[in-house]
């Protein structure tokens, strides 16, 4: 069978192209966050835009995985490039992995194939991958931090709540008795003032405060503006809901403004963990 390999698409401009600088830009933003809760954490819900303006927020999620081990990730994002139905799954073949400078990080095969027999939703479809950076943006810190942790790469296309309803029993059915993380790639607002984004970006964070993903998705049906990955939210919430997490926390918030200064069209970014943690 061919070995079939998804190239970095936005190594050099989105994140550093060299091995070094971007294990130390990672480490670096790894570096500024304070220890997190403890307990069970069943899923993550991480930024997706480039690596100076949400790495910073994006390491509140990710430090989360110190001294925690799993068998596979399955990373669920947006399609920014490709319109298509459904949710695209990058072909399972033998060797299979996602580039970037730090290695290959490689496809859980079985996995990814367990989830398109489950359902007709999830299909391979390589060409949806290709470009899109919402999933490549939360390797490097996978990478780092759980470096022998296999990977299903999951991106949605149209952003219906059948399709997020549909993704997230099936994601829990699938993974229910594996060592499985979840990771929903999410960026919220986008280029609000920053005082506007705020207040859209609370409906999104108090619904995972409250861990109510019915809640995010009539908010997302009424301003679909919420949030880029609003669907991957819902079904990673609801799949991690259905393996029994009961906690919602926000770990961070932050907009680009932080970084580049301008707060007159800014975009959000919200770091967040669901599990059973402790109290």
């Amino acid at each position: 069978m061919p070995v079939s390999i998804r190239r970095a698409a936005v190594a050099g401009s989105w994140y550093p192209e060299t091995a070094a600088a971007l294990a130390a830009a990672v480490d670096r933003h790894l570096a500024g966050v304070d220890q997190g809760p403890t307990g069970e954490l069943v899923a993550l819900v991480a930024p997706h835009a480039g690596l100076a303006y949400s790495g910073p927020v994006a390491a509140h999620a990710y430090q989360l995985l110190r001294d925690r081990r799993y068998d596979v990730a399955v990373l669920v994002g947006p399609s920014h490039f490709v319109g298509f139905d459904g949710v695209a799954a990058y072909p399972p073949g033998a060797s299979t992995g996602f580039e970037t400078p730090l290695g290959i990080a490689p496809i859980d095969a079985e996995c990814t194939a367990a989830l398109m027999r489950a359902t007709p939703l999830i299909r391979a479809h390589a060409a949806a991958h290709a470009r899109e950076h919402s999933l490549e943006m939360q390797l490097p810190f996978l990478q780092r931090l759980a470096p022998q942790t296999r990977i299903v790469p999951l991106v949605m296309g149209y952003q219906t709540t059948d399709t997020a309803r549909t993704l997230g029993d099936t994601l829990a059915s699938v993974l229910r008795g594996r060592r499985a993380l979840l990771i929903a790639s999410t960026d919220l607002s986008h280029y609000y003032d920053a005082a506007t984004a705020a207040r859209l970006d609370a409906v999104v964070i108090n619904s995972v405060k409250r861990f109510d993903d019915e809640r995010l998705q009539q908010a997302l049906d009424a301003r679909p503006e919420h949030a880029c990955g609003g669907g991957p939210m819902v079904a990673v919430m609801r799949a991690a809901r259905l393996l029994g997490a009961r906690d919602g926390v926000v770990l961070n918030y932050a907009d680009s403004g932080d970084v580049s200064g301008d707060k007159s069209s800014v975009v959000g970014y919200m770091a967040a963990a669901l599990g059973n943690f402790d109290r």
